[in-house]
């Protein structure tokens, strides 16, 4: 049964979260709207895949928004009860730190199921959409990888040189120059039309012309040769493999990734595990971070908050990266950074902590009275 005391403090983290999460929703939606609206427009996502993209970027990423979220939740609502002393009269009641880790406990177990629902099944289902989509459009040839008419592009380490002059109504290029210097014969290439594609998955990547001429070789030598050609298709370096491999991670089911023994697949799964675990992490050090006594200044924790929260989501990084290059050993995982978070925050704010300020009045009042009696 919940008593008044849960009702309240669970009645106000859940209202400040509820703001937070919809700023946060709508911050990311437009972000992702703005980029989704540049890439219609440089032709490298069509018109008609550009809302069902936006909503699949929202379902992948909703999931990493709710532990910030609930962590700021509850130093924005502890903090306006500091302030108004409602925490030193909860204390005077006998109300500890127990009691408010289980009012936010009654917040943060559901969350953690919603976002263990939205990290381990629904992100690598929106994440396999946005993959399909980015496939028909390579299919349909009409993307142009960032291109942009009346601009310069280096490709292969600057030995391919490309520009085009504007779009067509087909949102391909028109008018296009393309210098080629990786072989011992240089290749100029002039076209009225090009486009470019990705095939097997973005693993070969082409830049295709039609109705144009080429010029092979330095002019004046004896092996300078000029022709015309319909269509020409120039083959571009192949992206790394290590970034296939992690976007095809990211689009396999939690059910797939478990049954594998590869430590990749393993980083996978622990990363969507993390955002759940975090809101039980972020919850634990929530209240030693808050400030109780209104009298006390805020500046230190202040500072201790913002340096938490940044070493947090830093330190997950680290952590898989150590235990996707083996760094790390199998039975630590990558993991660990949240308990070690939560033990240096208790470890730093330890000799203020309500157990030891509870012992210290306990030794105060035993001294004095052992002092009375011995006189």
């Amino acid at each position: 049964m919940l008593t008044v005391i849960d009702r309240y403090v669970l009645l106000e983290v859940a209202k400040v979260f509820t703001a937070i999460i919809v700023t946060l929703f709508l911050i990311t939606a437009s972000l992702f709207f703005l980029r989704s609206l540049e890439e219609v427009n440089i032709g490298a996502l069509g018109l008609d895949f550009a809302l069902r993209y936006l909503n699949y970027q929202l379902q992948r990423d909703s999931g990493y928004l709710m532990p910030p979220a609930f962590f700021l939740a509850a130093l924005v609502a502890l903090g306006r009860m500091a302030r108004d002393s409602e925490l030193i009269a909860l204390q005077a009641c006998g109300v500890g730190p127990v009691r408010m880790y289980r009012a936010l406990l009654y917040l943060a177990l559901p969350l953690a199921l919603l976002t263990a629902w939205l990290a381990l099944v629904l992100q690598p289902e929106a994440s396999a959409k946005i993959q399909m989509i980015r496939k028909q459009q390579g299919e349909q040839a009409t993307q142009i990888a960032g291109l942009q008419p009346g601009r310069f592009y280096e490709q292969a380490d600057g030995n391919i040189t490309f520009y085009a002059t504007r779009f067509d109504d087909g949102k391909r290029l028109e008018e296009i120059v393309l210098y080629d210097r990786r072989d011992d014969r240089p290749r100029l290439v002039l076209a009225d039309i090009g486009y470019y594609r990705e095939t097997n998955e973005g693993r070969e990547r082409y830049i295709v012309l039609e109705h144009g001429r080429r010029y092979d070789g330095v002019p004046g030598r004896a092996d300078f040769s000029i022709g015309e050609f319909d269509r020409y298709q120039l083959q571009l370096d192949a992206p790394a493999p290590g970034a296939q491999a992690r976007s095809k991670r990211s689009t396999r089911k939690t059910a797939d990734l478990l049954g594998s023994e590869d430590r990749g697949d393993w980083v996978e799964i622990q990363h969507r595990m993390a955002s759940p675990l975090a809101i039980f992490a972020l919850a634990l050090i929530a209240i030693p971070l808050t400030t109780v006594s209104p009298r006390q200044t805020g500046t230190g924790r202040l500072m201790l908050v913002l340096v938490t929260y940044f070493a947090f989501y830093n330190l997950q990084r680290l952590a898989e990266n150590w235990f996707e290059l083996g760094i790390s050993p199998d039975w630590l995982g990558s993991l660990w950074y949240q308990p070690l978070v939560v033990v240096l925050v208790f470890t730093i704010l330890a000799p203020k902590s309500f157990w030891i300020e509870r012992g210290r009045e306990l030794g105060w009042v035993y001294k004095k009275f052992d002092a009375r009696s011995w006189k």
